[in-house]
């Protein structure tokens, strides 16, 4: 058998092969034994791409399919009845939502009005955030309701706070503040590389954006 066997090229790749997953291994294992147990993470869910509340209802699902409670407050598109609500229904009382807005503000047109209802979804997202039956909440475009400062920076980091040590928050919308990203836990930024609307002038979808 020479060098340049065939057979012999294959077994001395395997056995490399072998040796780096073996390596890889001991670090993983190492990664995992330094690591604390289970602790409630603030999540949030940024940037101008599509999929910031699809990847957190995603969570969502996950929650649920672990027996868990969880709390949706939906902030600015509160005026849809969105397939997501319909969805989640068979789930009964594992999963709550509440939708706090009037719709986009171009359609509304009434700054005062949807900051009042923005406040009256943060209240009762501040409850769900605070009750220890809930393992996930979720905040729903409310990066965007900071964004307009329809709650403020203050109430909603001081609400984070209220929750039981093992509770999850996850935050969705763009421009979420720095304040915010700086306490988050783990931040997603969405990247916006292409997008129908604008490219092809097709309007949003039901199964899609909705």
């Amino acid at each position: 058998m020479t060098d340049l066997d065939p057979t012999h090229s294959a077994d001395d790749a395997d056995a490399a092969y072998k040796q780096r997953m073996e390596r890889r291994k001991a670090i993983q294992d190492k990664r995992i034994a330094e690591t604390i147990g289970e602790q409630g993470l603030v999540i949030v869910h940024t940037g101008a791409g599509k999929g910031k509340t699809t990847a957190a209802l995603g969570m969502v699902l996950r929650s649920l399919g672990h027996g868990h409670r969880v709390a949706i407050v939906q902030f600015i598109k509160g005026a849809w009845e969105p397939a997501e609500k319909r969805a989640f229904e068979p789930w009964g009382e594992q999963i709550v939502f509440h939708a706090s807005g009037g719709g986009f503000t171009w359609e509304t047109q009434d700054r005062v009005r949807d900051k009042e209802m923005a406040q009256a979804g943060w209240n009762v997202a501040r409850g769900y955030l605070a009750d220890p039956a809930f393992k996930l909440v979720l905040l729903d475009e409310v990066n965007v309701a900071l964004r307009k400062d329809y709650v403020s920076v203050e109430q909603v980091l001081d609400g984070i706070e209220l929750r039981p040590p093992n509770t999850h928050v996850v935050l969705t919308g763009r421009n979420a503040p720095d304040e915010l990203i700086e306490r988050a836990d783990l931040v997603t930024e969405m990247t916006l590389i292409k997008h129908p609307l604008k490219h092809k002038k097709v309007r949003a979808q039901a199964g899609i954006e909705f």
